[in-house]
């Protein structure tokens, strides 16, 4: 098992750093070419879809199977990324391009309890109380890769990476319709 957590934690690292990556080049697409405009408009949803898929079950395995107890920030962050699952997926099926808006709403506050969390996993003073939920430590590192990425980094790079596609995708769909 131990193993197993260890190759998980590397895969999640890589998978963190490549959604940092594509966020930049969204940016960048955005501000410079719009070349990624088309892909963004017809698989944009698709692919919030895909990763608040593969979060919100790869946070259910690290509790669920391997058995680690979610901190109170954990639980913040999962209460503002689990919605955008059913909600980019109704989106899907109902052809409803808004979403976005409510998805970029939805992930400001959890990029913010993910942030602070890093800080303090990082070694940072506690000047908001992590709420208990049972005996997670917000402190405690769980993932540590590269000397920098922690769970709740990567959670921020997903957030991050979730308000930059939902705003280029507004963008892409408005210039459509």
């Amino acid at each position: 098992m131990t193993e197993m957590i260890a190759l998980s934690n590397t895969v999640l690292a890589y998978g963190g750093l490549a959604m940092m990556g594509a966020s930049a080049v969204f940016v960048f697409d955005y501000y410079t070419s719009k070349s990624l405009a088309p892909f963004i408009r017809r698989f944009g949803l698709h692919l919030a879809f895909l990763v608040t898929l593969c979060a919100m079950t790869l946070t259910l395995v690290y509790s669920e199977i391997f058995g680690f107890v979610p901190c109170g920030l954990c639980w913040s962050q999962r209460i503002f990324m689990f919605p955008q699952l059913f909600l980019t997926g109704a989106a899907l099926y109902f052809r409803d391009a808004l979403v976005a808006r409510y998805g970029i709403v939805l992930s400001i506050p959890g990029l913010l309890f993910a942030l602070y969390q890093h800080y303090l996993q990082m070694g940072g003073s506690e000047f908001i109380v992590c709420p208990t939920s049972g005996g997670g430590d917000c402190a405690e590192r769980i993932l540590f890769a590269f000397g920098f990425m922690t769970f709740p980094l990567l959670a921020a790079s997903l957030f991050i990476f979730l308000i930059v596609l939902y705003a280029y995708y507004l963008s892409a769909t408005k210039k459509v319709s």
